[in-house]
């Protein structure tokens, strides 16, 4: 531990110690929730580096980091300004500016339904939303329910504890396949024609509580308890509207998956799911897609979305039966935003609960007392509720190494040139190259060589036959192990940029999207191999795809060669 590290961990311990003595409880000062959407509205905006000027930052970035590398903002009175960077990175980098407030607003609750009136730019986005009340005079807490009711959670959780239910209609600000420029937000903001649905979505969520306050003389809702919630590409709306509008006071966030609670850095060493490049392009920026092979460029990731909810409270639901949903990315992801609870003295308002043994998005007995209890303490105020949930069944997966950096201080995080790093790479010439294929020169690749399957030969709908459409090598691991497969590639285009791979006579799978800027080392798959020898193929799939050198490596992020270019890169900037 560094001595500065030291020091603070001595002061934090001793003030502890002190609030304890004295009877006031650590973090007891912390907001439940805020009266604004956006506490650090008014603050300068942060200096956001352009892409090309971005760092490659390999494990979880370290949420209580200056973005101008200036320290650290480990006190709470530091955290809504160091809050307002992160927000500003993903709304730069990830899901595009959130419109703030309207000036020109109104609302009308009639007949059980709440009608919110949105003008801008001379034109009018109107939402409406099913409100159940229950029985009383309130005012009552409220859930926000994405799509309908209470979201995908059962509604008597909320309507046997006097909750109000109201339910947002999301198609009526963007559409769940946007087409840009064209959807009901558009009118409102067209040159915002750039964003993610998540940005509008949010957007939508805090309108909608704006309507809430426009009515509250007709609607009794208790402003100072609202909860949001919402499963799979909701349980992601539930995650950013919470993220992004401090007047949530509880965010419940079901099987969100990839581009939710789980890290684009954790998805990227795993399986078949989602990861930056396979998610939709219409929930995100455009130019988010740059990182599609490149996340360690990111300067964020979702640990820290989830942590711009702190400090209030935030409960994350899984399912490890559906490998798309990469809930142990999310497990990974939520160890590391837990600690921004930790260090504020309010563990106890974030929980993450990955039980499986059931349907998607259908809450199981086993988790429901789970969300009973954040509903309990923080809608309806029952402190003595038990909300220090942290259930998983990833026992075996270690997650410090992604944030013991700047957790505890001491990175573990494995690099590419230590000895507990296995990598065999190959030329792509090097193997036995079938007969649809050509060997090509070229200075910048490799041994001045590489391969390209001949001009014309295109198989995109399946993966062709026979030894003359494959590339055959045979590789040698001294251990078992995962072993990422890398390949370093030049892929112009969209129409030139896949090809089929197959380990040991395994099926064959496919690697698209793999577009570069020239040579450039992409990941294509991961494969757990026993030590001994192996038969790696490679099928053509599209005939502009060029292929200099395949490399299999136990280090998640590639060889040592894509390290060294990468460094190579940032010193030439």
């Amino acid at each position: 531990m560094n001595p500065g590290r030291e020091l603070f961990e001595m002061l934090r311990v001793s003030t502890s110690l002190l609030l304890l003595l004295t009877g006031v409880a650590v973090g007891q000062d912390r907001p439940l929730v805020y009266d604004v959407e956006h506490t650090a509205a008014e603050q300068e905006a942060p200096q956001i580096p352009a892409f090309e000027d971005l760092p490659i930052v390999r494990p979880l970035p370290d949420p209580f980091a200056w973005s101008d590398g200036s320290g650290r903002a480990t006190e709470f009175a530091d955290w809504s300004r160091r809050r307002h960077e992160i927000r500003a990175e993903l709304e730069r980098f990830g899901i595009g500016e959130k419109p703030p407030r309207p000036e020109q607003m109104s609302a009308e609750f009639v007949g059980g339904q709440l009608t919110v009136q949105i003008t801008e730019n001379g034109e009018t986005l109107t939402l409406t939303s099913r409100v159940q009340l229950p029985e009383g005079e309130g005012p009552f807490p409220a859930v926000i329910g994405i799509g309908r009711g209470a979201g995908s959670l059962p509604t008597e959780i909320f309507s046997d504890r006097k909750i109000a239910i109201i339910g947002f209609n999301f198609s009526q600000v963007m559409s769940h396949t946007q087409k840009r420029g064209q959807e009901p937000i558009n009118r409102l903001y067209p040159e915002l024609v750039h964003i993610g649905a998540y940005s509008a979505w949010s957007w939508g969520i805090s309108r909608l509580i704006d309507g809430l306050e426009l009515v509250a003389d007709e609607l009794p809702i208790d402003r100072r308890r609202l909860g949001v919630t919402g499963c799979s590409f909701a349980g992601k709306m539930a995650l950013f509207a919470g993220a992004l509008d401090e007047r949530i006071a509880l965010t419940i966030a079901q099987e969100s998956g990839g581009g939710g609670a789980a890290a684009w850095r954790v998805s990227e060493t795993l399986g078949n799911v989602e990861t930056l490049g396979k998610t939709s392009r219409a929930w995100f920026r455009e130019d988010m897609f740059r990182f599609s092979n490149a996340v360690e460029r990111l300067p964020y990731d979702h640990h820290e979305l989830m942590a711009l909810v702190a400090p209030r409270a935030l409960l994350v639901l899984g399912n490890p039966d559906y490998e798309w949903l990469a809930d142990e990315s999310g497990y990974v992801s939520c160890r590391a935003a837990h600690e921004v609870w930790k260090t504020s003295g309010i563990a106890d308002r974030f929980g993450f609960s990955i039980e499986g043994g059931h349907p998607h998005c259908r809450l199981p007995d086993s988790q429901r007392p789970e969300v009973e209890a954040f509903v309990e303490k923080f809608l309806l105020g029952d402190t003595a509720a038990d909300t220090a949930v942290t259930r998983h069944p990833f026992g075996d997966t270690e997650h410090a190494l992604w944030h013991d950096g700047w957790s505890v201080g001491k990175s573990t995080y494995p690099q590419p040139d230590t000895g507990n790093v296995e990598t065999i790479t190959v030329e792509a010439e090097s193997g036995v190259v079938g007969a649809d294929w050509q060997v090509l020169e070229d200075v910048r690749a490799s041994n001045g060589h590489y391969v390209m399957v001949k001009s014309g030969l295109d198989s995109p709908q399946q993966v062709p036959s026979g030894a003359a459409a494959l590339l055959q090598f045979e590789v040698t691991v001294s251990r078992a192990d995962a072993f990422y497969l890398y390949a370093r590639v030049d892929c112009p285009s969209a129409d030139d940029d896949s090809f089929f791979v197959s380990v040991d006579d395994g099926e064959f799978l496919t690697a698209n999207g793999l577009g570069t800027r020239g040579w450039e080392w992409v990941k294509l798959t991961r494969y757990p191999l026993k030590a001994g020898i192996h038969r790696l193929r490679v099928a053509y799939r599209e005939d502009g795809a060029k292929l200099d050198q395949l490399s299999l490596t136990t280090y998640p992020f590639g060889p040592a060669a894509l390290a060294a270019e990468q460094k190579q890169a940032a010193e030439d900037k």
